[in-house]
């Protein structure tokens, strides 16, 4: 949903009708704004177009750190992610996701202390106390060492989710993140298989799945190998929304349209899973 907007509403059903008639069980929906009552009401619009749902966010704000010394933004942290997961419930979601341990864009000039990936664990079981509360799974994500210096790979991400030690504290797999920072990129899947509740199909460039260099037969084929049969979401990014572009340092088209993501991302994904016997 990254292509339109970081707000759904009842504004784009033309949009989502089309992806469910494109064969998507559902979409990942962006929780950046609004009350916990407006993605109660989303949740209503999906389910009369038949598509479930995950959702999606991150931490911007300096001020909501999750990892500083400063008990106040720490706790502005906590409380920020807390309301993710309200909306996130009221939405019907099971999970979100997202790079949730830490602000997006921030870096110290160096790698991650003990002391912050100390107050990141102990953000992270206040966080899943509340998730478990609301019937919600968080699945952190490791984002590439340009966006993010805390967890880069999925080794560093398996390491920490396993400090934090909670049952609603889990990891996620993103093909982009994992092309970059990744010596072997298929590894860094299977070897961490059980602490993955989520995978992102996405491009080397952010665009359409399947026009790029990621090695999509192997990938399938270790999904399939690991006995994974959960969601596979498409991440895309593009210019409309221009803070998001300029977040996700996009500064050209990577498609024709953001429609030949969908459509064209949804025919390589049927193609892959049809050629490892999983569909």
């Amino acid at each position: 949903m990254f292509l339109w907007t970081t707000r759904l509403g009842p504004e784009h059903e033309a949009l989502l009708t089309d992806i469910r008639a494109t064969g998507f069980d559902g979409v990942e929906v962006p929780v950046f704004e609004g009350s916990p009552a407006d993605f109660a009401r989303l949740g209503v619009l999906l389910d009369s177009i038949g598509l479930e749902r995950t959702a999606v966010s991150a931490l911007g704000d300096p001020a909501m750190d999750l990892i500083s010394p400063d008990r106040s933004i720490q706790r502005a942290g906590i409380d920020r992610m807390r309301w993710v997961l309200d909306c996130s419930a009221e939405l019907g979601a099971d999970r979100v996701s997202g790079p949730l341990h830490s602000v997006l864009g921030q870096f110290s000039g160096q790698g991650p202390t003990e002391d912050e990936l100390s107050r990141a664990a102990d953000s992270q079981r206040q966080i899943g106390e509340h998730a478990a509360s609301v019937g919600v799974s968080v699945g952190l994500e490791a984002l590439n060492r340009f966006e993010c210096y805390l967890l880069n790979t999925m080794a560093a991400l398996a390491h920490f989710v396993h400090r934090v030690d909670h049952p609603n504290i889990k990891a996620m797999y993103d093909t982009f993140h994992a092309n970059i920072e990744e010596a072997d990129p298929i590894a860094a899947l299977t070897r961490h298989k059980d602490d993955v509740v989520h995978i992102h199909i996405s491009e080397n460039d952010r665009g359409v799945p399947g026009r790029g260099n990621i090695p999509w037969a192997e990938t399938f084929a270790a999904i399939r190998d690991i006995g994974y049969d959960d969601w596979l979401t498409i991440e895309a990014f593009g210019r409309g929304l221009p803070d998001l572009a300029a977040a996700t340092k996009v500064w050209r088209d990577f498609a024709e349209s953001p429609q030949a993501v969908y459509r064209d991302g949804f025919a390589h994904i049927v193609s892959h899973l049809q050629k490892v016997g999983l569909r």
